[in-house]
């Protein structure tokens, strides 16, 4: 798992261990979802090789509940992406990191006292911060640059850990709508988008 990604697990477990310990709050409307998750996805080409990325995730979301099963929710992510492929160029490592900003409907039905059900559906942004292919002899930064969007849905289930506070296990998948385009002065033309980008882990809710 890259840096960014275990900085921002370590926070949430920082978070999750002082929370504990903190005093009842009274019930409020908003509250803060932290998201984790690792996976893959396919990198699709207009006119070079497809090929396949392995993503590691960290999304922090703040949810405002609409009515009682119904909320509305945005912040930040960022996903680490990393696998082979080749193109015209040859073979390469490629590495990427992703500046995510969603925009999604959540839900929440509870199936006990302490357990229930949760799903979001949306859309979302995203900006490469970084872009770095290494091939056999080089290495090349920067190829691809922008913004794109796409939609994304995902659903899961938690459990009631202490009283403001609840964890749980958690599935999202995305798919870009746009693509980004190679900057100038590469060795070819093309555009690309990830498609069918899935992802597990674990979503920690804190009552605010």
């Amino acid at each position: 798992m890259k840096k960014r990604i275990q900085y921002t697990m370590l926070l949430l477990c920082v978070l999750i261990v002082g929370y504990g310990n903190a005093q009842e709050r009274e019930e409020s409307k908003f509250n803060l979802l932290a998201y984790g998750g690792i996976g893959y996805g396919i990198v699709e080409h207009e006119n070079q090789p497809n090929y396949n990325l392995n993503s590691n995730s960290a999304d922090v979301h703040l949810n405002y509940d609409i009515s009682k099963h119904i909320g509305m929710a945005s912040g930040i992510g960022l996903n680490e992406l990393s696998g082979n492929g080749f193109n015209a160029a040859g073979s390469f490592y490629h590495e990427r990191t992703l500046l995510k900003v969603p925009v999604v409907a959540t839900m929440e039905y509870p199936i006990s006292g302490f357990f229930s059900f949760v799903a979001n559906l949306g859309i979302y942004t995203q900006h490469i911060l970084r872009d770095e292919y290494r091939f056999l002899a080089t290495t090349e930064e920067d190829v691809y640059d922008g913004w794109n969007f796409g939609a994304q849905m995902g659903f899961g289930f938690m459990f009631k850990a202490f009283e403001n506070m609840r964890v749980g296990i958690h599935y999202n998948g995305q798919s870009d709508f746009t693509a980004f385009k190679t900057t100038t002065n590469q060795p070819f033309e093309d555009e690309q988008k990830m498609k069918n980008l899935n992802t597990f882990g674990i979503v920690v809710s804190f009552g605010l």
